[in-house]
């Protein structure tokens, strides 16, 4: 069997049909979508094309769509647009768990112009608190942002719910559906979100594009300024091929939402899940308790270092991960299990296994397989190294 990979939140393999639809952009219409010839019309009918196919994943019109390069510019572009948008709301809250682009950029808004921001806490299950959560939105918040799924436990948040309460309290509101966005159902219609961020290489599609969804009267700033390209909302030279396979990549997502395919998706993580706490002692799933995107596993293995286990997998040619793809150099702990109040023999022992429509029943067994053996052999060696 070739090597099997369970890392998908981090980033997941192109779709061979979107890689067909990004080759003609690549070679013979390379023109530039601002241009008035030939070539350039060309290519911006692909781009519309591609806003269009996007729009029908999210049920949202097109021209709420802002193609940008990644999750990362669309969240601070929401961000920066909604507290630049009132000087006289100078308050944002956000979560401990969110993406640290998101947290990154409150903090800087903090320490250095002077915004008020408010992380509010999680429970034991990765959930949030509505009624702190409406507490938290004071007359002058400027913005709630809110992730729609957490991208290391797969834990999803009520936004339908958040969004309302949001708007019923005058602040904006503000989503990263990056973990959702192809992996769960989603129609902005009658949701009132005014910014929700994607990205294209977590459902299928290539990297370095994503797009940003801004509501009707919501106020958005350029976070690059230039040229007037996206309708003078996000300035610089349209990455063609990477647009149209964000568009072909959200169709071939939509088909797969279309019949169902995110229950086969949880089926096939609840029999890798199973399989799991059938054979290993002491495991456990963060966040199982409540709602989890369909493709998501945060397991615990108390006594088993995590970079143990992670190059034991890799030398069986299975690859995982611990935490977000963006702070696995880092030392420290998930901020998101600390947060989560876990105990300290989880915070270095935990795993993130994280499927596709692309994984099969076949690597689940494989993997299912050798784990056992892989998890007490962590274990050992864990013990060992701490006498």
């Amino acid at each position: 069997m070739a090597a099997v990979y369970f890392d998908n939140n981090a980033t997941t393999p192109l779709d061979p049909q979107v890689f067909e639809a990004m080759l003609p952009y690549l070679r013979e219409c390379y023109g530039n979508p601002s241009s008035p010839h030939q070539f350039g019309h060309r290519a911006k009918v692909a781009v519309e094309t591609a806003r269009e196919q996007v729009a029908a994943l999210l049920d949202c019109p097109a021209d709420r769509l802002v193609f940008t390069s990644c999750g990362t510019e669309g969240n601070n572009t929401a961000i920066l647009s909604a507290v630049l948008a009132d000087p006289a709301r100078k308050r944002v809250v956000t979560s401990a768990v969110e993406h640290h682009c998101v947290l990154r950029r409150l903090e800087y808004l903090r320490d250095h112009q002077g915004v008020e921001v408010v992380f509010l806490p999680v429970d034991g299950q990765g959930q949030l608190d509505l009624t702190a959560l409406a507490e938290a939105v004071t007359a002058d918040t400027a913005l709630v942002s809110l992730m729609g799924a957490n991208n290391e436990t797969g834990v999803l948040w009520p936004i339908a719910e958040i969004a309302r309460l949001v708007r019923s309290r005058g602040a904006l509101f503000h989503c990263d559906a990056v973990q959702v966005v192809g992996k769960e159902p989603l129609s902005l219609k009658n949701l009132p979100v005014d910014y929700l961020t994607l990205s294209a290489h977590k459902f299928h599609g290539p990297k370095g594009v994503g797009a940003l969804f801004v509501g009707r009267g919501a106020p958005l700033t350029p976070l690059l300024l230039g040229g007037m390209q996206e309708s003078g909302r996000r300035a610089g030279t349209h990455n063609v091929a990477g647009i149209v396979g964000c568009g072909q990549a959200a169709e071939l997502a939509r088909s797969f939402l279309a019949v169902g395919g995110q229950g086969h998706l949880a089926q096939l993580r609840d029999h890798l899940e199973e399989g799991i706490l059938a054979a290993v002692d002491n495991a456990v799933i963060h966040g199982r308790a409540g709602p989890r995107i369909a493709n998501t596993i945060s397991l615990g293995l108390g006594g088993a270092p995590q970079e143990i286990l992670l190059a034991e997998l890799d030398d069986r040619d299975f690859a995982v991960s611990t935490t977000s793809a963006c702070q696995s150099t880092s030392a420290a702990p998930s901020h998101v299990l600390s947060a989560m109040g876990l105990p300290e023999q989880y915070l270095r022992s935990t795993l993130r296994l994280s499927l596709s429509r692309m994984n099969t029943l076949e690597e689940v067994e494989a993997f299912l397989t050798v784990f056992p053996t892989v998890a007490a052999e962590a274990r050992r060696l864990g013990r060992a190294a701490s006498t």
